[in-house]
């Protein structure tokens, strides 16, 4: 028997938000069921009282989903997703996530947007937005549920498909996708993947690039090969060392479009971190990943892109 979650619970949201602008944003969280997935007879999905994977997601919307909260009204859902673990088996096996998402984690998002939609969203405007495992849930919403629906589609601002790659190929399977051009055109997706130089030397495989990538430079908004020096770089979230509270700063962190990879090389440095951590990052996004720092190198960038395409979207009703 299946089970749902039930989404008129606002204790079945990580983030439920006062309404007090005229756009929404619908968040999609990253893998955060990590280490726990690796212990002995681990289950393949967290259960959504997975205290690892709760408190990532609390991190998580600190750290990503803060970037749309100045312009939109962030709804942020639980969801039982895959774990770490699992997810590396099935895009070794595959080369994609797909068949870890198509379960599971997919219908407990199609539950949470169906709420959303009929009893919260109220016919404003939405940005839909993800990182990592929560991107590629934003691609099968694109592919599936936006296609049932394309009434919802229509009031679509943008997706902000980062940390997991979109294809050309994908884009030719459903033409009424579009990719982003610039830095303030609506209706589109915007997708890149962050790597260090030595990722591209070695052309290190990882689970979130795939063969025809597209990633748009998070700086300069271009697609081609353009170099994005640091100056363009409006500020980085870090955490302070000596008070330990987020702050904004000038890390050097540049950025390259490689269109042979289908991603974005910064020399910026990547936070030192655990060793059983550091050793998962390395095998899944190769020695010299930036994946977790998508959102964070890019942080103030990313905010006034979101006032640009809203602005835009706004211009054309």
């Amino acid at each position: 028997m299946k089970t749902t979650i039930d989404y008129s619970q606002k204790e079945n949201w990580c983030k439920f938000p006062e309404i007090t602008k005229d756009v929404d944003t619908f968040y999609i969280f990253a893998t955060e069921y990590i280490l726990g997935s690796f212990e002995e007879g681990a289950p393949d999905y967290g259960s959504l009282d997975n205290k690892e994977m709760i408190e990532g997601m609390g991190v998580e919307y600190l750290g990503h989903a803060t970037t749309y909260a100045d312009d939109t009204n962030v709804f942020a859902p639980y969801y039982r997703q895959s774990g770490m673990k699992y997810a590396g088996k099935i895009v070794e096996r595959d080369g994609n996530l797909d068949a870890a998402l198509l379960g599971m984690p997919y219908n407990d998002i199609v539950d949470a947007l169906d709420y959303y939609f009929e009893h919260y969203n109220e016919g404003r405007p939405f940005i839909i937005a993800g990182h990592s495992q929560g991107s590629a849930l934003v691609k099968q919403v694109l592919f599936r549920y936006f296609k049932e629906h394309p009434d919802y589609y229509q009031r679509m601002v943008a997706a902000y498909v980062i940390g997991y790659a979109v294809t050309k190929e994908e884009l030719e399977t459903y033409p009424y996708l579009k990719f982003a051009t610039g830095e303030s055109d609506a209706g589109v997706i915007v997708s890149w993947n962050t790597e260090g130089p030595k990722n591209a030397e070695v052309d290190a495989k990882t689970v979130v690039l795939m063969p025809g990538g597209i990633s748009i430079n998070p700086l300069n908004w271009k697609l081609d090969e353009t170099y994005a020096p640091a100056s363009l770089n409006l500020g980085s979230l870090i955490v302070n060392e000596q008070t330990g509270e987020p702050e904004i700063a000038d890390i050097g962190a540049d950025a390259q479009v490689n269109l042979a990879r289908g991603s974005v090389i910064t020399n910026a440095k990547t936070a030192p971190m655990p060793e059983d951590a550091a050793k998962i990052a390395a095998a899944f996004f190769g020695p010299d990943g930036r994946h977790g720092e998508d959102y964070t190198f890019y942080y103030n960038n990313i905010k006034a892109n979101v006032a640009k395409r809203i602005a835009t979207y706004k211009a054309s009703l």
